[in-house]
This record gives C-alpha cells, sequence and structure tokens, in this order.
C-alpha cells in the first residue's frame, strides 16, 4: 500500500494501529494502538516527549524508606505520614533497568506530600547524584525538603547519563 498524506485532521470512531508485517511469514504485529487508552508495545524510538502527566497508579510511601524501583516508575509518590520521612531513591542500576534507561532517558518524579503532617526529605542512592544546578542552589533546585500541607507538593527530574547512573534536580 502506498503512503498517504493528508491535509487537516484524520479522524476515527475505532482508533488506529501501527503495525509491522514480517517479510517472511506475512504475521501481523501490533506495535502501538493509538485511541481513548493508548498503549505502546514495542518502543524503538528515542527523543520522545510526554506531556500527558496522568498517573493511573501511584506509591504510598509513609515511613522512612528506600523507595523500589518500580514506585519511582510510577512517577508519583505520595506520603501521610505525622513523623519526618526520608525517602531514599533506589540506585541508577536498578532504577534504570526497571524503565529501560539509556543515555538522555528522563523521568519526572512528583511527591505528594498534602496529606501529610511533617515533611518528606528525598535523598539519592549510588549512582544518582545531584545535578550542578541542585549543588550550586541547595534552596530551590536542591531542595529535597517537602512541606506538609497544601503546599506539600514537589517535581523532581531525573536524566540518566547511561543506563545506570542518574543526575537528579527538583524542577518545581
Amino acid at each position: 500500500m502506498a503512503n498517504t498524506t493528508f491535509n487537516g485532521p484524520v479522524r476515527s470512531e475505532n482508533g488506529f494501529q501501527d503495525i509491522t508485517v514480517n517479510a517472511t511469514t506475512g504475521a501481523v504485529t501490533v506495535d502501538a494502538t493509538f485511541g481513548a487508552t493508548t498503549s505502546v508495545t514495542n518502543l524503538t524510538t528515542t527523543n520522545l516527549v510526554f506531556t500527558d502527566q496522568n498517573h493511573p497508579s501511584t506509591a504510598a510511601i509513609n515511613a522512612t524508606a528506600t523507595a523500589t524501583a518500580a514506585e519511582v516508575a510510577t512517577g508519583y509518590i505520595t506520603s501521610t505520614s505525622a513523623s519526618p520521612t526520608t525517602i531514599t531513591l533506589p540506585t541508577g542500576t536498578s532504577l534504570g533497568a526497571a524503565i529501560g534507561a539509556a543515555r538522555g532517558t528522563v523521568l519526572e518524579l512528583y511527591v505528594d506530600n498534602t496529606a501529610g503532617a511533617s515533611t518528606v526529605t528525598i535523598a539519592v542512592a549510588t549512582n544518582g547524584i545531584l545535578s550542578s544546578a541542585a549543588a550550586d542552589t541547595p534552596g530551590s533546585f536542591g531542595d529535597l525538603t517537602i512541606a506538609s500541607g497544601v503546599t506539600g507538593l514537589a517535581r523532581f527530574t531525573i536524566m540518566f547519563s547511561s543506563a545506570t547512573a542518574y543526575v537528579f534536580t527538583r524542577t518545581a
């Protein structure tokens, strides 16, 4: 089938599928489905930008602990602790493996302490370092403490310099 170029919106009531056809067997593999619920099953493209920050699953960490790679990979951690809590991030190796990181991979991590009664502090682990912005301006990019109550929201950016090492910065 030939390529088709459209001028104007392309619409479908039942979504779209990106497929691959095996040249030898003719077997069809669905690589991505685009619709009300979008899923990607075989992703090899680099330099993707995701703007939808909907987090269908979150992790709750309500006491001092090391977060698992799976908890951080949700992109959203809540805490409702009544006492000060420190959440240590997983190692670069385990977090990188959990999200399939490579050099240039970026993960946004939100920490929600609005229902907490005390502060939450984030700490980095092995193969995780604070960015130069965080080290140079600890009161903003390097502020790793999240207040409790209505102002208790923070966004952090985790940028991978390799598959096993990340740089950590507070971005909001």
